[in-house]
């Protein structure tokens, strides 16, 4: 019975031996990699082990490369990991550009990768270009209409520009300027309806693509709505605006006069406070007289006299003063 243990422990022990050294030796990779023409040595396999690189990535790249005609070595694979990259993109980013006639290197590859891009992605939008629809852009032409545009804007990658290019929002972004900047030179809204091509000319002319990750193929004009008469409300604004400031003119300039007119209310009760002044200093003064001997008794009775005299040709003079006298 113990005998029978010892050779299931043996069994065990030799399994887990065998498994162990095919996995820190990869013969069956190496063996693989032979058949592909892949020369890759089996030290460098074990090597990529304690590296902390998988050996199967490597071999497995280097594989489909060299089937597709591309020279890549096991470094390049293996530096390009640890960078943090991913392989098996690149190199079908590379294997279809191989098979588009563009331009592309592994350097470069690694590059777009590395700097956050889908590299293959990239590639298959240099092969099938893209249509972005731009959302509306409103726009006022000289005329005072408002306009609403929608375009569609054909882009392929510029593979050498995805490293430090802008993207696709600076492409919206540049031509939704160009729109605005044509419909808004136009001298009525009705030649851009009778001519929206213009537009597409006018802001494809302008380079929009210069240092972006795209090259544009085509701007066209999908629609064109017509919006509200901007021009007729903001005169209709402006009028409203003057007329309030006309309203606080006015009311400025009758706060003025009233209060002119209450300061000419004041004056005048001022000058009748003093003619009062004055009128109560002729007893003062008469009395003074009769004091000092100018003035005698018969002087006053006979300036009275004036007086009344004075206040009946008055009174007759009245409009109505006679009537009223007969009547009595």
């Amino acid at each position: 019975m113990d005998g029978s243990i010892n050779i299931i422990f043996i069994i065990v022990g030799a399994v887990i031996a065998i498994s162990l050294f095919f996995y820190i030796l990869p013969v069956n990779l190496w063996f693989t990699a032979q058949l592909s023409s892949v020369r890759i040595n089996l030290l460098n396999l074990v090597l990529m082990r304690l590296r902390r690189v998988p050996p199967s990535l490597v071999v497995n790249a280097m594989i489909t490369s060299t089937k597709a005609g591309l020279n890549i070595t096991s470094n390049e694979i293996e530096t390009h990991y640890l960078a943090g990259g991913h392989v098996n993109n690149v190199i079908k980013a590379l294997i279809s550009a191989d098979k588009a006639n563009i331009s592309l290197d592994f350097k470069l590859a690694t590059a777009i990768d590395l700097a956050g891009r889908d590299v293959f992605e990239a590639v298959q939008l240099s092969v099938n270009p893209r249509v972005i629809n731009t959302p509306p852009v409103a726009a006022v032409a000289k005329d005072g209409i408002q306009l609403i545009a929608k375009a569609r804007v054909t882009v392929r990658a510029n593979i050498n520009q995805l490293v430090g290019g802008a993207g696709e929002e600076t492409i919206l972004a540049r031509v939704g300027e160009g729109i605005v900047s044509t419909i808004g030179s136009s001298n009525s809204h009705k030649e851009v309806l009778e001519n929206p091509d213009t537009i597409s000319k006018v802001v494809l002319a302008k380079g929009l693509d210069s240092g972006t990750a795209f090259e544009i193929l085509s701007i066209d004009i999908a629609d064109i709505d017509i919006g509200e008469n901007i021009g007729a409300k903001l005169q209709t604004d402006q009028a409203e605006a003057d007329l309030k400031v006309a309203n606080a003119k006015a009311e400025e300039r009758r706060a003025i006069a009233v209060a002119f007119e209450q300061e000419m209310r004041a004056k005048a009760q001022d000058a009748r406070a003093r003619v009062i002044e004055a009128e109560a200093q002729v007893p003062l003064a008469m009395a003074e007289a009769f004091r000092n001997g100018n003035l005698g008794i018969m002087d006053y009775y006979k300036m009275q006299n004036i007086q009344a005299d004075t206040e009946m040709r008055g009174s007759i003079a009245k409009p109505g003063s006679l009537g009223k006298t007969d009547k009595k």
